[in-house]
């Protein structure tokens, strides 16, 4: 008899590929990129609602979505935190040059640095965060002037932004 010609794997078959380690590992990197579910079905080469069936069907495809995309949103989450409220990093430059005998010497100096605050990552967080409180919404509380105390205050804010250099430029 001759040669046994392989027929092309179908659907049902298809989920094979994805539950192996290698599959696994790249449903939950796209996970983590931020990818959607719709996008991720289309690199599987699936349908969304095939996805959300395996999903059911298969504890590790799930847990491969579910986990990634929970690392992704805190380390998110983490970076927005971190930019509202300031932070210190070092910052490193190397310096090559070469001696009298032609050796290359190679220096590296550390400098600590002040990230300031981030205006617009407080805004976003107390939005979110606190929407009763800080909601993206002026209120009107006149005082006899007929200006807002709330217009009062983002011309403080914007007038002290201004003065002290921290509007950054885009």
């Amino acid at each position: 008899m001759g040669e046994r010609i392989k027929k092309p794997k179908s659907r049902r078959d298809k989920f094979h590929e994805w539950i192996t380690p290698e599959g696994l590992s790249l449903i939950g990197g796209w996970a983590r990129d931020g990818l959607l579910d719709e996008q991720i079905a289309k690199n599987m080469g699936i349908t969304r609602a095939t996805l959300y069936e395996w999903r059911k069907r298969f504890p590790d495809i799930s847990d491969a979505l579910t986990t990634n995309k929970e690392v992704a949103d805190r380390q998110v989450e983490n970076a927005l935190y971190k930019k509202a409220n300031g932070y210190e990093y070092e910052e490193r430059k190397t310096f090559i040059s070469t001696d009298s005998s032609g050796k290359e010497i190679k220096k590296v100096e550390v400098v600590r640095r002040y990230a300031q605050p981030d205006t617009a990552s407080i805004i976003y967080w107390l939005n979110n965060r606190m929407p009763k409180k800080w909601k993206n919404q002026p209120r009107f509380d006149s005082d006899a002037s007929g200006d807002s105390k709330f217009d009062e205050l983002l011309k403080e804010a914007l007038l002290t932004r201004l003065s002290d250099g921290t509007e950054h430029k885009k």
